[in-house]
Formats: structure tokens, sequence, C-alpha cells
């Protein structure tokens, strides 16, 4: 058997390293027995395994939510706010003990983990606040005699599913949205990164989070997730992940006519025009292209630059890209490893099919098996057919396309050209190419002359095939509540003399 390395040695605080399930507020191994070993993709040491939790189990986490529900949703607001806060305030405690658990399961840089247990806590933060202030506005009655009031009220059970690139994060944006609007929760973790998620139940126990409101179950996606889309009782699923995964359970949805907020794929580009500040575009291209090793659905995965600066920006993109650290998470490199042989494979035939296509590489190129099987040097590919791979296909990895184009309306058109529409980048100085672009791309989010765009307050989502819904900002509450219209009559409302 092959020995494990458990992160318990690395944390101030072992105790936030959980390898059971965690339902109704007890942590529970599986009645089967089965488990699942989980490697760290940095060395491919076995740093744990979990239960594979069976259907049963899964509808049991239901059974708990569904029963803790009505109290929940019954509380006053302050007191859901309070926990919630309380639930922050464990979070950024525990801040580098969750980036350590991240680092050790996922790969990502250290400085990055910390980053994302950050962003996670801030959704707590966030929704504390928004817990008291839910109401809508109100409508003037159109009827005589009558009292109109309009009412939040919360869906009930929500089913959560997240995926492996930011473990902890895509969490906390669903669960604090969700719990704040007095819903209960059931959360299914990437198999890949589960520990995180279970840390995230360990803080929640700790902060005051109600039995079963909070509930997180480990096992194959099949067995946890399709007794919950098949359950009237989950009235809400949200699910960041694939867009052919997000379609099946879209579909899977419609019997039972769930509220539905779907993140999924992206493919965005990122145009720079000649009058772009050429050392901000490379910084911004940099951080769009290679945040969490590439591994982002809002990584940058075509850039179109105008043909005027096309060389220049090439040659200096290529040289920071060749400047970049790669190497074991912990060390906080700039590059870590990807997450698995799939992701790998995907770099190596992307990167083959575009150069037999007449793509050059400027830099990179190749997998690093010095470093370890699932590392892959940064890439640069420039002069990229757009019939390429990696122009029609997500690349997940830290591979850049570059291709040049010459007019507005050209690149404009190149951009549209998917069923994807999550973010875009822009970069160029003049205000009125800043509007037609801005209003032209067909994207939920468009970053001009920055990267970093996401945040608590904002409603994060795409258009077309990247998603339903908006996470974040008030906005994010919106899928976990219904709408309740009240009309009362009181009988003759004439004043009395």
């Amino acid at each position: 058997m092959t020995e494990t390395h458990s992160p318990r040695d690395r944390l101030s605080d072992p105790t936030l390293f959980k390898t059971e399930s965690f339902i109704g507020g007890i942590w529970r191994d599986s009645d089967s027995g089965n488990r699942r070993a989980v490697t760290d993709p940095g060395n491919g040491n076995r740093i744990g395994d979990i239960p594979e939790m069976t259907s049963a189990e899964s509808r049991a986490a239901v059974d708990a939510a569904q029963a803790a529900f009505p109290a929940w949703a019954a509380m006053l607001p302050q007191d859901r706010a309070a926990i919630l806060r309380a639930w922050f305030d464990e979070v950024r405690a525990a801040r580098e003990d969750l980036a350590t658990v991240m680092v050790l399961e996922q790969g990502k840089p250290l400085s990055e983990a910390r980053g994302e247990i950050d962003y996670a806590a801030a959704f707590m933060e966030f929704y504390a606040e928004e817990t008291k202030r839910p109401n809508i506005e109100g409508v003037t009655s159109h009827l005589p005699d009558a009292e109109v009031e309009l009412w939040r009220e919360p869906v009930g059970v929500a089913a959560l599913i997240t995926p492996w690139n930011f473990p902890c994060a895509m969490i906390t944006r669903k669960a604090a949205a969700a719990m704040a609007a007095g819903c209960t929760v059931v959360v299914h973790p990437s198999s890949e990164t589960p520990f995180s998620a279970l840390a995230l139940a360990e803080t929640a126990r700790r902060a005051g989070v109600p039995d079963g409101v909070f509930n997180v179950v480990t096992g194959d996606p099949e067995t946890i997730v399709k007794p919950w889309t098949d359950d009237v009782r989950v009235r809400a699923l949200s699910f960041t992940g694939s867009t052919d995964i997000g379609r099946l359970l879209y579909a899977r949805s419609a019997a039972t006519v769930k509220r539905l907020v779907l993140e999924l794929g992206g493919h965005a580009p990122f145009i720079v025009f000649d009058d772009a500040d050429i050392d901000r575009a490379v910084d911004s291209a940099i951080a769009a292209k290679f945040a969490t090793s590439g591994q982002d659905c809002l990584g940058a995965n075509r850039l179109f630059v105008q043909r005027g600066v096309y060389d220049a920006f090439c040659k200096r993109f290529a040289e920071r890209t060749a400047a970049l650290t790669v190497g074991y998470g912990m060390d906080d490199p700039d590059i870590g490893p990807l997450m698995n042989d799939g992701a790998v494979k995907k770099q190596k035939e992307q990167v083959a099919d575009a150069l037999s296509k007449g793509a050059h590489c400027l830099t990179g190129g190749e997998a690093m098996p010095d470093h370890g099987p699932l590392f892959f040097r940064p890439t640069v590919l420039t002069d990229v057919p757009r019939d390429a791979l990696i122009f029609r296909e997500e690349t997940f990895g830290p591979v850049a396309a570059i291709a040049p184009f010459d007019t507005e309306g050209e690149v404009l058109k190149w951009a549209n050209d998917t069923e994807y529409g999550l973010v875009a980048y822009l970069h160029t100085m003049e205000p009125r190419r800043i509007f037609r672009m801005s209003r032209g791309l067909q994207y939920g989010m468009v970053a001009v002359n920055r990267t970093k765009v996401t945040g608590a307050p904002i409603p994060f989502g795409g258009m077309k095939q990247s998603g339903l819904g908006r996470e974040g900002a008030r906005l994010g509450m919106e899928a976990f509540t219904d709408v309740k219209y009240v009309c009362r009559d009181y009988g003759d409302l004439t004043l009395v003399e």
C-alpha cells in the first residue's frame, strides 16, 4: 500500500483535517466501508482517503437538511447573520492551515491558496450583511381597499456541487448566499479535493452553524448527486464545472423543476489594441493566463493582439512567461502542477495541433518530468490559426495562444465565435472603443485594462453556454428565494371622519 503523508503533520491545528463526511452535525464513514485515496498532485504522495458514501447516505444528508430547514428559515435574520459572521471569523483564524490543506490536495502555489481563503471568507462576511436585507421592491396596490406586499422566502434545501480548482471559494460563494437566504445545504465536493470542504465543515461546526444546515457528502458524483436531482425536497441546485456536466444536471433537474445556477466553461478572449499600454497589457495577460497554473475558467484562452503592437507584445509576453518559476506548491512558485494526467495530455495535444497548423512556439511547449508527471512548462504559441484546437477548446493549463488581428470588427467577430461567454479582457485607451467593445462582446463580464474583476459584491456569471444565473452580490441570493405576493383586503379603507 502507498505510504500516506498526512497533512496533519503540517497543520498548527491538526483537527481541521477531516476524513469523514459531515451529515447532520455528525462525522460519518460510509456503511459500505469503501474509501477513495486522495493524492498530492505535486509529488504523487497519498495524503489521505475519504469515504465513498452510498446513495442512501446521500439521501440521509437531504433528510438532515430538510429537518433543519424550518428552524433555520424561521431564525431572525440578525441571528443567521451572526452565525455567518462567526463562520467568517473561524475561517480567517484558520487561514494558514486551510491554505496548506488546499496546496497539498490541489497543488496551487501557497500564495494563491492564501488568496483563495481570503476570497472564500469574503462571501461569508458579505452575505452575513445581506442576510439582514433580503427584501425586494414593493408595489403600489392596483386594487381598491387592498394592501399589497412582496416577500422573499427561502426555497428549501439547496444542493451545491463544486470543482477541484477552487475547493474553498466555490463552496462559500454558493453556501453563504443560500444560508443567508434561509436555505440549508448539501455539498458534494470534487473527490480530488475533498479535504478543503471537510475543513470548512469543521469551521462551520465551530462557528455554531446548527446541525443539518451545512452538510458535506463525499464519494462518486453519480452516486451522490443523482439522488439530489431526483429528490423534490432539493429545491435548488448550484453547480460549477464543465458545460457537458452542466447540461446533464440541467436535464436531470427538469423533472423536479429545480432552481438552477450553473457556472460552466469559459473560453476567454484577451484583446489588445494598438493604443494599449503594452506593459500593462503584458502584466494583465500573465495574470489572466497563468493564475492557478492556467486551471481557471476565467483564464485567457485566446489572445488577440492588433498587428501594430503584435511583435512587441509577443516578445515581452514570452520573456515574462519564460521567467515564471515552476515547482511544488508549498515552495510558492508561479506555476504548480496540473491536476491530473488528462490535463497534461490536453496541453500536449493542443500544442502539437497548433504547431502542425503553422503556429510558432516562443517558449515552453513540453512537459517537465524532472519536476514530476503533472508539470508542464509555461508555453507561448504565436501565429495560431483560428481552426487550431486551442482556439476551439478550453485549455485549462499554462499554454497561451496568440494571433494577430487588424480591425475592431474582425476581432469582435472572432472573440464572439464561441458557445462560451463568461469573461472577456480588453486593453485599449480609446473611450469610444471601450464602449463599443464592451457592448459588443457577448460575455457576462468584461475586464477593461485590468485582470481582477471578481469579488463578493459583484454578480459572477456568464452568457450563452457558460451558465445560468449569477453568484455573488445580492443577485447571488435570488436562486435560493421565492417571491411571495400577498394581497390583503381589510374591507372599506375609507378614512373615518
